[in-house]
């Protein structure tokens, strides 16, 4: 039995009969992909001849590719295609309007069309094709043909403008949230969409972006100023219109308590040796704890900061008040509730190991069965030209 066979013969979930196309680099279309990919779907990569961009971000480099590359595109196959020549993208259209049920795609704006790769010239041909357009501003509007990453759209979305410490330059989540939640966006309007072709048999197309899903992640905070019309101000590491809920040094490190409530305001002023604050009238309930969090966060913070964390949290968990040490990322890892979760997880046939999902079924969470692909690993899937 061929490698590509084991690995074939490993790929179970609730997706294994479905054929995915992934016409995508980066982030966003590739973690739609390897979502698929780890709940069973076969993800077939298209990449260009030098192949996704995401493959050189670095160093470090992680057997042969970037970690980012590897941690967003293992359990896929990978098939060189060069969309400047007729004849290669004739043979992917035919393979997509022959085996595909999915395709994904995060080209640059108005690239598929001039292809004939976007959805209505396929769904023409395919009608039970499920198409997801994974753009940078969404499909109209005077924005629409403009590109995006990830940093331009926090910064352009709202997130930067309320990220960091007052007084100080926005900065950007460290995390790709826009990125990697437009991909998750997009996986939900998958399965809705798969959801009702079994009852219609026809296909759908899909449309999100990175400044939706943005504008999403502040809805919130937005919801503040739609309310009152006074926009959120950089709360450093707190959160607008809860107080106390924020984090502070200790002696030998951070610590986040998360008192959003009187009754666990009360408790965590005990547990600080202040039991008179939770009667104050400045801080008796949130209403005034907002408009006199200067004062109280600034002797907070210096009671807080004469102890290390372990003492807080030994106390705090005892008392019954949410709080958690800033763990940095090996901490993260290390963790007992990290590997009790099995979240970390190997990759067959390599010394690689990444976070899995999310989500698990019955208690049982989806597991990769194949390494990242190599670079037109799989060409001859689609294409009678051999793999480079």
């Amino acid at each position: 039995m061929s490698e590509s066979t084991q690995q074939e013969s490993l790929r179970t979930g609730p997706f294994a009969g479905l054929v995915v196309i992934e016409l995508g680099n980066s982030v966003a279309a590739p973690f739609a992909g390897q979502i698929l990919g780890e709940l069973g779907a076969r993800v077939i990569k298209i990449e260009k001849s030098d192949g996704d961009d995401a493959r050189r971000w670095g160093p470090p480099f992680w057997e042969g590719a970037s970690p980012f590359f590897q941690a967003l595109n293992r359990n896929k196959k990978s098939v060189v295609c060069d969309l400047r020549d007729p004849q290669q993208i004739e043979e992917l259209k035919q393979y997509i309007c022959e085996h595909a049920d999915i395709v994904i795609q995060n080209l640059r704006p108005g690239h598929v069309e001039k292809l004939g790769l976007d959805a209505t010239s396929l769904l023409a041909r395919q009608p039970r094709l499920i198409y997801c357009n994974l753009g940078a501003f969404g499909k109209v509007g005077p924005l629409k043909d403009r590109p995006g990453y990830d940093p331009l759209m926090q910064a352009f979305g709202g997130i930067m403008s309320t990220t960091g410490e007052p007084g100080r330059p926005a900065v950007r989540v460290g995390a790709s949230i826009v990125d990697m939640g437009t991909g998750m966006w997009g996986i939900i309007g998958i399965l809705t969409a798969l959801l009702e072709r079994q009852q219609s048999g026809v296909g759908k197309v899909i449309d999100v972006s990175l400044y939706e899903t943005a504008t999403t992640w502040v809805s919130l905070l937005a919801a503040q100023y739609l309310s009152n019309g006074e926009v959120a101000a950089k709360q450093g590491s707190g959160a607008s219109g809860i107080v106390p809920y924020k984090g502070y040094m200790t002696s030998d490190g951070e610590l986040v308590i998360a008192a959003g409530s009187d009754a666990l305001f009360k408790a965590l002023s005990t547990t600080v040796g202040k039991p008179e604050w939770a009667t104050d009238p400045r801080f008796i309930d949130n209403p005034r704890r907002v408009e006199n969090q200067t004062e109280l966060y600034g002797m907070l913070d210096a009671i807080i900061a004469t102890q290390p964390t372990d003492y807080w949290v030994e106390r705090l968990e005892a008392a019954g008040v949410p709080c958690a040490p800033v763990n940095n990322l090996a901490q993260m890892v290390a963790h007992p509730q990290t590997q009790a979760l099995g979240l970390m997880q190997d990759v067959p046939g390599t010394g690689m190991r990444f976070i899995g999902l999310p989500i698990s079924f019955d208690g049982v969470r989806p597991k990769p069965y194949a390494a990242p692909p190599k670079l037109g690993e799989h060409t001859e899937l689609i294409s009678k030209r051999k793999a480079t």
